[in-house]
């Protein structure tokens, strides 16, 4: 990645009763490739979720 770059962190904890979390993170995912400035996306997800966007401008 070209820096300078800014990242944005969304953490959460899952739960047994989470029932769509995937189905909503790859949405999450999907709009934020879209968007202009996008230049990447790393998830981690066990009991706590982790997910990462960078993109080129705080804008």
């Amino acid at each position: 990645m070209k820096k300078p770059y800014y990242a944005v962190i969304f953490t959460n904890t899952r739960t047994e009763e989470d029932n769509g979390y995937s189905d909503m993170a790859q949405k999450m995912e999907d709009l934020a490739r879209q968007q202009k400035g996008f230049l990447d996306f790393e998830t981690a997800r066990e009991k706590i979720g982790i997910s990462v966007s960078y993109w080129e401008t705080l804008q």
